[in-house]
C-alpha cells in the first residue's frame, strides 16, 4: 500500500491532476473555475460475446487560455493623465505670459531681455499656473487668497518687464535707421549734384564749342593796320577758326600776296552759313572738308611783308574772292574805295570777340551789306 503524498506538496502541473477525482456533488464550482470534466472509457465483454464500452467522468481538465488582447493606448492611469494635463496647462500659461511680455517690449530688447528675465518669468508663470488651477477647482477663501497672490506675482513680473529700458533701445535703433536714411539721402543728393555738374559741364563744353572766340588771341606782336575788303593785321603765330565750321579751301600758293588762302564755312552760331577767309602771309594747317572748332588752328601767320587779311568771303567759298566783290555788296575790289561796309562788319565781329579795332574802323564804309549778316555783333556774340 502506497503512502499518500504530504499535504504541503503541490502537484507538478495545475492543468492536470489525475489523482484528484471530479466532484460530481459540486459541478457549479468546477464550471465557475473554468475546469471541464475529462471523460474516461472502459470496455467489457458481455455474455453474448459482444464488446461493451462505457464512458464515465474521471476528472477535470482546464481548457487552453485565450490570448490576452493588446491593451489600448489609453492604459495609463488616471493620475498620470491628470499630471500631463496640468503640465500642459502650465506650458500654455507660460507661453501666454511670455507672449504678453514680448508685446510690451515691442520686440526691441529680445536678445538681452530674454536672458535677464528668464528665471523671474519662469518662477512667476509657474506660481500663476498653480494659482489658476486652484481657482478653477476650488472656490474656497484659501484658494481665492492664493489666486490673488498669484495675480500679484504676475503683476510683479509685468512690472519687471516694464522696467526694461525698451524705449532707450527702440530710440537707439530708430536713430540708427534715421542716420542710415540720412546717409542714403545724402548719397542720392550727391549723385544728383554730380549728374547736374556733369550736365552743366557738357552743356558748357557744347556752348563753348558752339561759341565764337577771338581767332587772333595767340598771335605774337599783333598790330591792326586797316579795314579794306577785310581787316589787315601784322604779327606772327597761330590763327584759329572763329567757331565750328568746315574747311572749304586750303592753299599755300594762291594768287594773293604771300600765297596763302584758307576758307571755312561756319556751321553754328549767329554767323551760321557765312564763309570766313584768311589770306596772304599764312600757311594752311587744315585740309578741305576738315571739321574745325574755335580751338582749331587753321593757319600759321609768319612775319612777311604783307601781313594777313581776314574777312567775309564769297558764299561759294571757292572763288578766292572776298564778299565785298559780290554785286550785292557793291562790287568793291582790290582798288577800293575803302573801307568796305563788308570789311567794317567783320571788324566789328573781331572787336566783339576781343581783337583790337583797326585805325579806320570809325570811318564811313563803301558798298552794302548783303542780307543774312548780323548788324550788331556785340549783341549777337554776347555770352
Amino acid at each position: 500500500m502506497s503512502r499518500p503524498p504530504a499535504r504541503h506538496q503541490k502537484p507538478r502541473s495545475k492543468d492536470a491532476r489525475p489523482d484528484r477525482p471530479a466532484r460530481p456533488d459540486r459541478p457549479d464550482r468546477a464550471a465557475s473555475s473554468g475546469w471541464l470534466p475529462a471523460p474516461t472509457a472502459s470496455a467489457t465483454l458481455t455474455a453474448s460475446g459482444a464488446l461493451a464500452i462505457t464512458a464515465t467522468p474521471a476528472g477535470l481538465i482546464r481548457p487552453a487560455r485565450p490570448a490576452r488582447p493588446a491593451k489600448p493606448a489609453s492604459h495609463r492611469k488616471a493620475s498620470e493623465q491628470r499630471k500631463r494635463s496640468s503640465a500642459l496647462r502650465d506650458k500654455r500659461i507660460v507661453a501666454t505670459v511670455a507672449g504678453s511680455a514680448l508685446l510690451v517690449s515691442a520686440a526691441a530688447a529680445a536678445p538681452a531681455v530674454a536672458r535677464w528675465s528668464k528665471a523671474a518669468l519662469h518662477s512667476s508663470a509657474t506660481d500663476q499656473a498653480a494659482g489658476l488651477n486652484d481657482l478653477q477647482g476650488n472656490n474656497s477663501p484659501a484658494s481665492q487668497a492664493a489666486g490673488s497672490s498669484q495675480i500679484n506675482a504676475a503683476g510683479h513680473a509685468a512690472n519687471q518687464w516694464a522696467q526694461i529700458p525698451t524705449a532707450q533701445i527702440t530710440a537707439a535703433r530708430l536713430a540708427a535707421a534715421q542716420r542710415l536714411a540720412a546717409e542714403r539721402a545724402a548719397r542720392r543728393a550727391a549723385a544728383a549734384r554730380a549728374a547736374q555738374q556733369r550736365q552743366a559741364q557738357q552743356a558748357q563744353a557744347a556752348a563753348t564749342a558752339a561759341a565764337y572766340a577771338n581767332p587772333l588771341r595767340n598771335v605774337s606782336g599783333l598790330v591792326p593796320e586797316r579795314v579794306d575788303q577785310g581787316v589787315d593785321f601784322a604779327g606772327s603765330g597761330p590763327v584759329y577758326a572763329i567757331g565750328n565750321g568746315v574747311v572749304t579751301e586750303a592753299m599755300g600758293d594762291a594768287a594773293w600776296p604771300g600765297g596763302g588762302w584758307i576758307t571755312y564755312r561756319l556751321t553754328s552760331g549767329p554767323a551760321q552759313g557765312l564763309v570766313v577767309y584768311v589770306a596772304e602771309d599764312v600757311t594752311p594747317e587744315v585740309q578741305v572738308g576738315q571739321t574745325v572748332t574755335s580751338g582749331t588752328v587753321v593757319a600759321n601767320m609768319f612775319s612777311g611783308s604783307d601781313g594777313i587779311e581776314t574777312g567775309w568771303a564769297m558764299g561759294d567759298g571757292s572763288s578766292e574772292e572776298p564778299e565785298s566783290q559780290a554785286p550785292e555788296a557793291g562790287g568793291i575790289g582790290a582798288g577800293g574805295p575803302f573801307p568796305a561796309i563788308v570789311g567794317l562788319n567783320f571788324d566789328e565781329l573781331l572787336q566783339a570777340l576781343g581783337a583790337p579795332a583797326a585805325p579806320n574802323a570809325g570811318e564811313a564804309g563803301s558798298g552794302a551789306l548783303p542780307q543774312g549778316y548780323p548788324t550788331s555783333w556785340s549783341a549777337a556774340v554776347k555770352p
